[in-house]
């Protein structure tokens, strides 16, 4: 199964809600496999929002029709439709260049330098070539060896980090 050509049809169908499929991971399962679609916002200028549980229920609803309909993967599935969350999963180079400058986690499908697991920043993004400077080194990547990628969040930048209040000395 082609996931980017169903993220595709699935943002066609999704273009008049205002909202976009960023990718669709497929796990497959003896029992029951799990189609997770993961939209964002449409980016129609203008207009700052997040996803929201409404953007999500509506989402679902047209697509599980269109798949009752086009039928493109078999056997059973559950279909889960989410936002990208903090830890924002990319899924093509272009949304690796949206990030440029944050920290990300991959996973490469051949390892590259004995590695197939990194973490650094991405340094620039040109076209399909990925750099990303991390451990001392920069390493470059075609998108194509990207298994899986994620935005790693900034706990401190979030708020969600305690920080010592003003006045008082951290105890030890």
């Amino acid at each position: 199964m082609d996931t980017q050509a169903l993220a595709q049809r699935f943002s066609e169908v999704l273009a008049d809600l205002g909202v976009e499929c960023i990718g669709v991971e497929f796990t497959p399962s003896q029992g029951q496999s799990t189609l997770r679609v993961y939209l964002d916002v449409l980016d129609q200028g203008g207009e700052s929002r997040e996803i929201g549980l409404d953007d999500c229920e509506s989402a679902s609803r047209e697509l599980s029709a269109l798949l009752d309909v086009e039928d493109p993967i078999p056997g059973h599935y559950v279909l889960e439709v989410s936002s990208p969350g903090i830890d924002r999963p990319l899924f093509t180079a272009a949304q690796f260049a949206k990030v440029t400058g944050a920290e990300v986690k991959v996973l490469l499908k051949a390892p590259l330098e004995g590695r197939r697991r990194m973490r650094g920043k991405v340094v620039s993004v040109e076209g399909e070539r990925i750099s990303l400077e991390g451990e001392g080194k920069t390493f470059e990547f075609e998108h194509g060896a990207v298994e899986s990628a994620r935005v790693v969040p900034d706990w401190v930048a979030l708020g969600y980090v305690p920080q010592p209040k003003p006045g008082k000395k951290p105890t030890k």
